[in-house]
């Protein structure tokens, strides 16, 4: 028969009490501790990160843009006629000098009118030479005039002074005395009167002739005008260069203002950049610019800013320093780097891409074994690198990629 001892059974439910009790206390505890437990950083291939060093010195700030080729003179070629195409000699393409024939057009109208205006002319100056003619012949009559009446005015004035002397001698009568000396008034009063009216016909001639004339300049104009604009039915070129555009086809119809042709010198372009418009407001003219055509790098400088935006762009013209590749042609795709200034003495890494900026960057632990986010403060960007304002020291270490997938993600750490 078991004995059952008191003291050992009191033993083992005062061990079980203690047991619950601490099971009671540590639930609660092991629960807590479990909620404040942060979850386990993500992880990221380290091999797939962009990574870069925080380094100070000088950082060149330029700006990027993509832009064409262009020439630096243009010529449009527009009808100052109505007319007809009736032939086409110059295709696009080809090199042409000023005076290189592109199209031929008619207009049987204006060929008429220009023959009109010639042979009005011709006879405008046939009755030019017939008033010289019949005002000189006027003229001669007047003089003839005058020249008769001045003998007959010396011959009346003889008569007179003789018959007043014969009169003093009792020779002649004083009616006789009289009467010669009012003819020779007469006569001299009608000499100064033809003397008078050779001066005024000497004037109205110069009036008829001026008259006359006008019209003759003004028929020779309108001559002049008409063998322009016949001549300019052979549409030329204008200046030496490439036949850019030709949209015309023989037997279109033309009116004054029609766009006929574009005519540029490939020897002389210039590149413009579209810029956009954030990144524009620091770009001054004279400022160096590189000109990358894929085929060479071209020098040049800003010499022009469009002050108006476009479809959030700014249009540079950049003036070519260097000789240009071959393959430079109108209309090439280039790209454009133009520099602003440089920046000494700053810390600065590369750019972030984007999605990295905005939230903070991840710099890089000691271990090399994560990374934490952290606040950085940047400043002024250039294409490939950006100034580093507050949050960094030289020689940290910072992740570029973009991290956009890690928002709201302050650690990471590196398989």
């Amino acid at each position: 028969m078991d004995i059952i001892h008191e003291s050992r059974s009191k033993h083992r439910r005062r061990k079980r009490i203690a047991i619950t009790a601490l099971g009671v206390l540590l639930i609660p505890a092991i629960f807590w501790g479990t909620t404040m437990l942060r979850p386990a950083a993500p992880t990221v291939e380290r091999g797939t990160l962009w990574i870069d060093t925080v380094r100070r010195g000088t950082m060149l700030r330029q700006v990027r843009g993509l832009g064409t080729l262009v020439p630096e003179e243009t010529w449009l070629i527009s009808a100052t006629v109505d007319g007809r195409v009736e032939k086409i000699i110059v295709q696009p393409g080809t090199l042409v000098t000023a005076n290189t024939v592109l199209i031929e057009l008619n207009n049987p109208q204006l060929q008429q009118e220009a023959l009109e205006a010639e042979w009005q002319l011709k006879a405008a100056l046939a009755e030019y030479r017939n008033i010289q003619v019949r005002l000189e012949s006027e003229r001669l009559d007047h003089e003839a005039t005058v020249a008769t009446m001045r003998a007959e005015s010396r011959q009346a004035t003889l008569q007179s002074e003789t018959s007043g002397a014969l009169n003093t001698k009792g020779l002649a009568t004083t009616l006789e005395s009289k009467g010669t000396e009012a003819k020779a008034e007469e006569f001299t009063a009608r000499y100064e009167i033809e003397k008078k009216r050779l001066t005024i016909h000497g004037e109205s001639a110069k009036a008829q002739l001026a008259v006359q004339k006008s019209r003759i300049e003004q028929l020779r104009a309108l001559s002049a005008l008409k063998r322009i604009q016949v001549e300019s039915l052979h549409v030329r070129a204008g200046i030496d260069g490439v036949l850019q555009q030709l949209p015309l086809q023989v037997g279109q119809q033309i009116v004054v203002g029609t766009t006929m042709a574009k005519v540029a010198q490939p020897s002389h372009l210039k590149a413009e950049l579209k810029i956009a418009e954030t990144q524009a407001k620091d770009i001054q003219t004279g400022q160096p610019v590189q000109i990358d055509t894929r085929n060479g790098i071209i020098p040049g400088r800003v010499t022009r800013i469009d002050p108006a935006v476009q479809n959030g762009t700014v249009t540079m013209d950049v003036a070519l320093d260097g000789t240009l590749p071959k393959g430079a042609r109108p209309d090439l795709t280039v790209d454009g780097t133009i520099e602003l200034e440089r920046l000494t003495n700053i810390l600065y890494i590369g750019r972030p891409a984007q999605g990295s900026e905005g939230g903070g960057l991840f710099k890089v632990d000691p271990d090399n074994r994560g990374a934490t986010r952290v606040k950085v403060r940047l400043g002024r960007s250039s294409v490939n690198t950006i100034e580093v304002v507050g949050g960094l020291r030289e020689g940290d270490r910072v992740i570029l990629s973009d991290m956009s997938a890690m928002d709201g993600v302050d650690r990471i750490a590196f398989k």
